[in-house]
C-alpha cells in the first residue's frame, strides 16, 4: 500500500466506527425526544477532558467520567424535581459548560490541546483512540441485540413498557450511559462542540424516510457513515476541518431528505 494512503487506514475506520455509533444511539436519542443530550453529553466530554488536561490526567478518562456523571444526573433530576428531561439536560450543559471555561481559563502556557478537544482531528486519530471507538460501538450493538425489544417498547412509550413488567428505567439509563461513552470514544475525532450534531443529524434524516425501526437504524448509520466519510475526504484533500465538514455535510443530508421525505408529501397532500 502507498505511504500516502496507509496514513488513512486509521481515519478511515474510525470514520466508520463514529459514524455508525453515533447513528444507532441518535436513534435513541431522536425517538425518546431528547436530542439536547448530545450537547450536554458533548459538552459534559469536553469539560472532562479540558479538567484533564489541567490536572495531568488522561483527558479521555476525565472525559468519560464527566459524560458518566451527567449521563447518571439526567434521568433522576428529571423525576425528582417533576421537570421534563431537557430542562434537567439544560442544566447540566450550563454546568458543564461553566466547568468547560473555568479550567480553559485556570491553564497556564499554550491551550492547543484544548482547543483541538472543541474541533477534533479524524485524521490525528490514535491506536488507543480506535480502541476505545471500537469498545464503544460494540458495547452499544451488543446492547441493542440484546434488548432490541425491550428497547423499541421504551422507544414507544415508557410508561407502557413499565405497565407490561420492562425495566424501563434502568433501559433509559443504560441508554444514556452509552450515549456518553460514544461521545466520550468520538470526542477527539469530531469535537466536542460539534458531536451532537452527528447524534441528532442522521437519525432525523432517517426518520423521514422510513416508518421501520430496523429500518431507521440502517439509514442512521449509513447516513452517520457516510458524513464522516465525507468529512474525512474534504479534510484530506482541502485541510478543512473535519469535524465541520462532518457536521456540515449530516446536515445536507438531512436537508435532502427532508425535501424527498414520503411523511411530507404525505402532510403536504
Amino acid at each position: 500500500m502507498p505511504p500516502e494512503l496507509a496514513v488513512l487506514v486509521k481515519p478511515l475506520a474510525a470514520a466508520v466506527l463514529g459514524g455508525l455509533v453515533c447513528g444507532v444511539v441518535g436513534v435513541w436519542v431522536v425517538l425518546m425526544n431528547i436530542p439536547f443530550v448530545g450537547v450536554a453529553m458533548s459538552h459534559a466530554a469536553f469539560a472532562g477532558a479540558v479538567t484533564g488536561l489541567l490536572l495531568g490526567i488522561n483527558p479521555l478518562l476525565v472525559a468519560a467520567v464527566f459524560c458518566l456523571a451527567a449521563s447518571l444526573l439526567i434521568g433522576p433530576m428529571a423525576e425528582r424535581a417533576d421537570i421534563e428531561p431537557n430542562v434537567s439536560l439544560g442544566i447540566i450543559f450550563s454546568v458543564v459548560l461553566g466547568f468547560a471555561f473555568l479550567a480553559i481559563g485556570l491553564m497556564r502556557g499554550p491551550r492547543a490541546e484544548a482547543l483541538n478537544m472543541i474541533w477534533g482531528s479524524i485524521l490525528l486519530v490514535s491506536t488507543p483512540d480506535l480502541v476505545l471507538m471500537a469498545g464503544a460501538t460494540g458495547a452499544v450493538l451488543l446492547f441493542l441485540g440484546l434488548f432490541y425489544k425491550e428497547i423499541q417498547a421504551v422507544l414507544y412509550n415508557r410508561e407502557i413498557a413499565r405497565a407490561v413488567g420492562i425495566p424501563e428505567r434502568a433501559l433509559f439509563f443504560a441508554m444514556l450511559v452509552l450515549c456518553g461513552l460514544s461521545v466520550t470514544a468520538n470526542l477527539s475525532t469530531i469535537g466536542g462542540l460539534l458531536i451532537f450534531s452527528l447524534i441528532v443529524n442522521p437519525p432525523s434524516a432517517a426518520f423521514q424516510l422510513t416508518y421501520k425501526l430496523k429500518t431507521m437504524y440502517l439509514l442512521s448509520a449509513l447516513f452517520g457513515i457516510l458524513s464522516c466519510l465525507v468529512g474525512l475526504l474534504v479534510s484530506w484533500l482541502t485541510d478543512a476541518p473535519a469535524g465541520a465538514v462532518i457536521i456540515i455535510t449530516s446536515s445536507a443530508v438531512f436537508g435532502l431528505a427532508l425535501l424527498f421525505s414520503p411523511k411530507r408529501r404525505k402532510l403536504v397532500s
